[in-house]
């Protein structure tokens, strides 16, 4: 028997755990909440704290790469130990890095995120299509081949984004282009199929791109502490709804550095997730 996809593995994490998303953001404020100092040992002392907490009890976690890279190689090496240990667990991992470029260099990022053995192998990745969605093949097809996913930024709910997701091209919402571009990979014989070939849609935006036809998990940040609810997430998610994961961080990771507090949250959480 074939091993699961990326997709078939996640649909199932939901099915489980609740169709949650739960981001690993490090950044100074959370530190200092934490008590943990602005440093890389601060930074190794809050990523364990997370791993301690959402192994094997949430659906995908999600690493924010930013707040690793602010300290150097150090930090890198903080991140590999956490997706190496949440991969290990059977937690799935979905690396935040929206990475995103053209030929050899799009397929040296593909290799760094979704090469099995890579240092910092995932099991998804963010990326970004504004060189078109096109460019990101290289991400595309080796996550296909290893059975991996990618997420491709498509409306994002940063007021700067709204200008320019919202214009059209031949008649077309730009968000809607990325979603229908996207959706050309998913599309199969196999009623059972799901694509890999994801989008990033704000739970916040006003006008949201039409997800029904994309076959394909979709992330829904924006649901908590930036003011979507889930039910905002629900009306966006269409007819596709068992494929929305809402993502979320602050409105869980608040609740640290208590271990059986931030497992509460994502446990309190998923429930109004699941189904």
């Amino acid at each position: 028997m074939a091993a699961q996809t990326f997709s078939q593995r996640l649909v199932a994490a939901g099915q489980e755990h609740g169709r949650l998303c739960v981001g690993i953001d490090p950044h100074a404020v959370l530190l200092e909440q934490w008590g943990l100092d602005n440093t890389v040992e601060g930074l190794r002392a809050f990523s364990e704290t997370c791993v301690e907490a959402f192994a094997g009890h949430a659906a995908v976690v999600k690493p924010q790469v930013a707040f690793f890279e602010r300290f150097g190689a150090a930090g890198f090496a903080v991140l590999e130990n956490t997706l190496a240990r949440l991969r290990e667990s059977g937690t799935l991992v979905i690396a935040d890095a929206k990475r995103g470029d053209i030929g050899s260099t799009m397929a040296g990022y593909a290799s760094a995120w979704l090469a099995p053995g890579a240092p910092l192998e995932t099991d998804a990745l963010t990326v970004t299509p504004y060189l078109g969605v096109g460019s990101l093949d290289p991400a595309i097809e080796l996550a296909a081949q290893h059975g991996k996913g990618v997420f491709v930024m498509a409306a994002n709910s940063n007021p700067e984004a709204v200008a320019l997701q919202t214009g059209t091209i031949d008649g077309k919402m730009l968000s809607q282009w990325m979603v229908d571009e996207c959706a050309q990979y998913n599309r199969a014989d196999d009623p059972e199929y799901i694509g890999h070939v994801g989008v990033v849609v704000g739970a916040t935006v006003q006008t949201p791109p039409v997800l029904d036809g994309l076959n394909a998990p979709v992330l829904m940040p924006g649901v908590g502490a930036q003011g979507a609810t889930m039910a905002d997430a629900e009306a966006i998610a269409g007819e596709i709804g068992h494929l929305v994961f809402p993502s979320v961080s602050r409105s869980v990771l608040t609740a640290g550095p208590d271990v059986a507090e931030l497992r509460k949250r994502v446990s309190d959480l998923g429930k109004q997730a699941k189904g």
